[in-house]
């Protein structure tokens, strides 16, 4: 593979790793508190995930971190196991599955992802990130419950928190949730301040916000926001509280049958998630660069493997901060290597400063990242593209991902269009042309490249139908495979029912191998005395009492 120069696009990396960063902070909290799980453990799982899997990854967009996807599956297994340490473990065992995956190639299945399921996905995601970020423009920041799902481990819904949100309007969130969508709509629009454009105009949004809400404090306004609507760090004093903060494996647990199963059950989720992400970022690269998603699979296994070890949560690659990197404009995987650095530096540098960002500012960003994701224009180009086969798998994703998440969504995508392939092959295995329906006439049967015996009712209902004293030919010229059932149900037709109609069955292109009587290679198959009845007939009603 080209080597890749990770300082070549260094300016455009920085600007949409910062934003990444932004982003990125906050979920790693919110995740781990919806997880039950030390908030620090989601930093590290955040920092790992930049920088260890973005330097492995070959993915150029792609952003690794802790996914919400796992929180009801990480709340769990915590609580079955009874330590936070002995999860940890389960988790470094489900990085050695992963690798495992990486080197028996499992990371093909991603090829059969159709881009009508990718996009209904990503679209949903879309639509959840706008309707989970609402709560917190207005001030209702009861929980960050994660990215990627409408069903939150509290029990609640999406809708639930935003019907909640008129009982706890906060002002102070709103004027500046307000404040930060005018900086970012207006940011790469109005003509002085595209000369900034090297400063993301995330960055902006967050030191206004900043900014705005310590004069709210200042002047003892009542639009000031407190601590609970701001970024919540923890603040580690001395090395000695550095130390308690990070959580080891406890290795004793290696013989507990629970830890396996959680750890089989964090492997194959996360890769699944992980695939599904892949392919999203790959489609969102402009360039179009592919990426190996046996590498990624072996990435992610090494990140989980150090996570445990660090006390951090288990990564996927995420959809969320994937989305957010390539709209910030990411040219390579530098962006992702330097969200992580960013993660690492603030949190022991700078998290007092960082406790002050309004989680309104953070939600102004988001909102508009849902917004390009679920784009109308993306429902209306399906639409218009195909309404049945095209459509209907997409929108039924789009539906399903928003209302349970994102791996029910995609497995009813899955399903719906593994039936419409079903369907579309029972109807194109052959094709069906007769130039006279009636008796005495030729009538064609042409099949396919591939002849499953998903074509069995098809083809056997077609020659139940034949007119008797016909001439049927059909033709495997083009055909490079044909089911066993296929092949004896023609054998039978063939033998008995053919002889009892009077059909004069001809085989045209059909292989040795497959073992079928008077078959013909060419498509010459009509013989002299068919022809001369052909022409009897058609003459008879010229010449009704003359012997031909």
């Amino acid at each position: 593979m080209k080597k890749i120069n990770l300082f070549a696009n260094l300016k455009s990396d920085f600007a949409s790793g910062l934003v990444v960063f932004l982003v990125a902070l906050p979920l790693c909290l919110g995740i781990a508190l919806a997880s039950g799980a030390p908030l620090f453990s989601g930093i590290i799982s955040g920092v790992v995930g930049g920088i260890v899997v973005g330097y492995l990854s070959q993915s150029q967009l792609s952003v690794s971190g802790p996914a919400a996807g796992l929180t009801a599956i990480v709340l769990t297994a915590i609580t079955d196991l009874g330590a936070f340490n002995i999860f940890l473990l389960a988790v470094m065992i489900a990085g050695f599955i992963q690798l495992a995956l990486g080197f028996i190639k499992a990371g093909s299945i991603s090829n059969y992802f159709p881009t009508n399921v990718i996009e209904g996905m990503l679209a949903g995601i879309g639509v959840i990130i706008i309707l989970k970020q609402i709560p917190h423009a207005f001030g209702y920041d009861n929980d960050y419950e994660g990215d990627e799902s409408f069903i939150q481990p509290d029990g609640q819904n999406t809708f639930a928190e935003i019907f909640g949100i008129l009982d706890h309007i906060q002002m102070g969130s709103l004027v500046i949730t307000l404040v930060s969508l005018a900086i970012l709509i207006s940011w790469n629009k109005i003509s002085f301040l595209k000369k900034l454009k090297l400063v993301p105009g995330a960055l902006v949004a967050v030191i206004v916000g900043i900014l705005l809400n310590e004069f709210f404090l200042k002047s003892g306004s009542s639009l000031a926001i407190t601590e609970e609507h701001l970024v919540s760090l923890p603040v580690p004093t001395s090395l000695a509280e550095f130390k308690e903060i990070v959580i080891f494996p406890d290795f004793t647990a290696i013989s507990n049958s629970k830890v396996w199963v959680v750890a089989v059950t964090i492997a194959v989720v996360a890769s699944i998630e992980t695939l599904l992400c892949i392919e999203a970022a790959d489609r969102m690269d402009k360039l179009k660069r592919y990426t190996n998603t046996n590498v990624e699979l072996k990435a992610q296994g090494i990140g989980n493997i150090i996570s445990s070890l660090l006390g951090g949560l288990p990564m996927t690659s995420v959809v969320v901060r994937t989305s957010a990197n390539a709209a910030a404009g990411a040219k390579s995987k530098m962006s992702a290597i330097i969200h992580g650095v960013l993660l690492l530096v603030s949190v022991l540098t700078i998290p007092i400063l960082l406790n002050k960002i309004p989680l309104a500012t953070l939600a102004a960003v988001l909102l508009l990242v849902g917004y390009k994701l679920a784009n109308p224009k993306i429902i209306k180009h399906f639409w218009e593209k195909d309404k049945i086969y095209q459509f209907i798998p997409f929108i039924l994703t789009f539906v399903a991902v928003v209302f349970t998440d994102l791996l029910r969504g995609v497995a009813l995508g899955m399903v719906i269009n593994i039936l419409f392939v079903l369907i579309g092959n029972s109807k194109r295995a052959y094709k069906f042309r007769k130039e006279e329906y009636r008796e005495g006439d030729i009538i064609h049967i042409d099949l396919a490249q591939e002849v499953s015996f998903l074509n069995k009712s098809a083809i056997k209902s077609t020659l139940s139908e034949l007119p008797e004293n016909s001439i049927v030919i059909i033709n495997a010229t083009d055909t490079v495979y044909i089911a066993h059932d296929i092949l004896d149900l023609i054998k039978e037709f063939k033998k008995i029912k053919a002889k009892e109609l009077n059909i004069n069955i001809k085989l045209v292109g059909f292989k040795k191998a497959y073992n079928l009587e008077d078959s013909q290679g060419n498509k010459n198959t009509v013989t002299i005395e068919h022809r001369y009845n052909v022409m009897k007939r058609k003459m008879e009603p010229v010449f009704p009492n003359k012997q031909l």
